[in-house]
């Protein structure tokens, strides 16, 4: 691994890319985040990649262009070793929530290192505050990940894992212009999370909402339940993409979206989570950084090496 890129503020978020293999080709961008905590000791997140670029394309991302396919487990591991070791060079961390979130390039269910990586880092480090975090489209074709990541759910994690659907919409049709990959349906996402939910983490439902993006409370509370269900409400950064597809929408505000108190007043917990204007200087938005470096270098189109469809 060899940093070819840094940005950030330390007492907000740092984002890394790095090159593998000795091959400009192959780029992983990471994020060392403290955005939301009051300190490094309440709450500390690392952001990793799963795939080198991205085999899925959603229309607000900027890894959308190019795909070289998976990281091993070390390569995995390796983003999680570089930020803790900076910060940490013993390996142990004093941090009451340790979030390590598998939410940057790539979707974590193409890439079963990814479960891997996920057991081993309790063993890399000594980190009582170890929380794991999945980030997916719930694609189809991945039934084997979500069987494993239902059992690390609840077996050695207590129903501690916290997993997240992207879904951006509650229209099927507007899903699939801004997730253009084959997936699970809402009902397929909520018999899951029914089945993946031990009373421990609630699971998410993440809308990146865009100026045009259904969002129907109704729809919501016919599908999913307010005891095992959370919505997090977030807004779509500028991207290149993004800005390209007139998605932006930079921050959010409750009268923005009426709906919230819908769903409110029907027992779903709803998070707004704007984050620190700063960070989109900083690049910290999904594939900002590695489309810098992809300036100057080859990079094959999605889905080139066989990625799913």
């Amino acid at each position: 691994m060899k940093i070819v890129l840094e940005k950030g503020h330390d007492e907000l978020a740092t984002v890394y890319a790095a090159v593998y293999r000795n091959d400009d080709r192959f780029i992983l961008e990471f994020v060392d985040s403290l955005s939301g905590s009051r300190g490094i000791d309440e709450k500390w997140v690392v952001v990793v990649s799963s795939q080198f670029g991205c085999a899925v394309g959603c229309m607000m991302c900027d890894t959308k262009d190019y795909f070289m396919g998976d990281p091993t487990t070390e390569e995995l591991l390796s983003q999680v070793d570089h930020v803790v070791r900076k910060r940490f060079p013993d390996g142990r961390v004093p941090t009451a929530k340790f979030k390590v979130q598998f939410a940057r390039m790539g979707e974590p269910a193409f890439n079963m290192n990814v479960l891997e990586a996920v057991r081993l880092i309790p063993e890399r480090f000594d980190a009582p505050g170890y929380m794991p975090c999945i980030s997916t489209v719930a694609p189809y074709g991945k039934d084997g990940f979500f069987s494993e990541l239902m059992e690390l759910n609840h077996g050695s994690f207590h129903g501690g894992f916290q997993l997240q659907f992207s879904v951006h919409s509650t229209n099927e049709k507007q899903r699939d212009r801004i997730i253009p990959v084959k997936k699970w349906d809402l009902h397929e996402i909520a018999d899951y999370g029914n089945h993946f939910y031990t009373g421990g983490r609630k699971v998410t439902l993440n809308f990146a909402l865009g100026p045009q993006n259904e969002f129907d409370p109704g729809k919501i509370s016919e599908l999913f339940s307010p005891e095992v269900f959370m919505i997090k409400l977030t807004p779509v950064n500028p991207t290149r993409q993004a800005i390209m597809n007139k998605l932006v929408r930079e921050r959010l505000f409750e009268d923005d979206v009426p709906q919230l108190f819908a769903l409110r007043d029907l027992g779903f917990e709803v998070v707004l989570s704007n984050g620190d204007p700063r960070e989109n200087d900083i690049g910290s938005n999904c594939g900002q950084l590695a489309a810098l470096w992809k300036k100057g270098h080859s990079f094959m189109p999605a889905n080139s090496l066989g990625a799913p469809s």
